[in-house]
């Protein structure tokens, strides 16, 4: 489918004569002169210290904003000591634990793998085939998938160890572009496509999609789905209500990303600005 300043300073004043008539001579003590002081700057802090709200942020296991509930709990720990003050600043060589696990903070990594048939989305080291496993090699970051894609349906699939993101797009408010490539057991009637378009009340909610057309130069069961739902397997349950069989389901855009260069079963990171734009989202 194609449609789719720094302000201290001395103040070096000069002594000097007073001109005029000269006064009667003072019986009080002589004072000493008085030494103005500059204001100094207020000290920075060391460039190796950071929040510790941001130092566990940044491992990966939460976003700031529950990291902060997290310290004010007393779950997390520096060298060996809880620590519930806001603000507190940590080293990056300080043994930060949280929930008596040792943590570090990573350097934000966003990879994108198309994904192939057969691989289970998950991240339990319990299965035998899963999307880590075509990503282990891409970076030594936590890497976490940005949402799901059912066992049997390909195509993109992006990973990161960014929490603030992978929330924020996955959100069920979020509106973020999907386009799949659906083939079906048989021709998808008009009317049913006009049904679709128009939107329809499942069980898991009402379903709106963006866009749907049939596929250019290629037969009637080969349509083109457009929407922004993060519900679960939502593409097999919209056609299962007119009965119909989703024989292949093709993600090919996800939030603006394409599989331009990408075959199947490999991954890269993002660019710069293919991060900045799915953060604009």
């Amino acid at each position: 489918m194609h449609k789719i300043y720094d302000m201290s300073r001395g103040d070096h004043s000069q002594g000097g004569k007073r001109s005029g008539k000269s006064k009667k001579k003072s019986f009080e003590p002589s004072r000493a002169p008085i030494k103005k002081t500059v204001k100094q700057p207020k000290k920075t802090s060391n460039s190796d210290e950071i929040r510790l709200n941001k130092f566990v942020a940044n491992s990966g296991v939460c976003s700031r904003r529950e990291a902060d509930l997290y310290i004010q709990t007393g779950s997390v720990w520096v060298n060996g000591k809880p620590v519930t003050e806001m603000g507190y600043k940590v080293k990056l060589t300080d043994e930060v634990k949280f929930d008596g696990r040792l943590i570090t903070p990573e350097q934000k990594e966003y990879i994108l793998l198309n994904k192939p048939k057969g691989f289970v989305t998950t991240t339990s080291p319990e299965k035998t085939k899963t999307v880590m496993h075509l990503v282990a090699n891409a970076s030594k970051a936590r890497l976490k998938p940005v949402g799901r894609l059912e066992r049997n349906t390909t195509g993109l699939l992006l990973f990161t160890n960014d929490v603030d993101l992978e929330k924020k797009l996955t959100h069920h408010k979020s509106e973020v572009r999907k386009i799949f490539h659906v083939e079906l057991n048989r021709n998808l009637k008009f009317e049913d496509l006009e049904k679709i378009s128009k939107g329809v009340k499942l069980e898991i909610g009402f379903i709106q999609v963006d866009e749907i057309s049939y596929i250019d130069g290629a037969s009637k069961s080969e349509i083109g789905v457009q929407l922004q739902s993060s519900k679960n397997n939502v593409i097999h349950k919209l056609f299962e209500h007119f009965n119909y069989d989703v024989i292949k389901l093709d993600r090919v855009i996800f939030g603006g990303l394409t599989k331009k260069d990408l075959p199947r079963s490999h991954w890269r990171k993002l660019t710069e600005q293919e991060v900045i734009n799915l953060k604009m989202l």
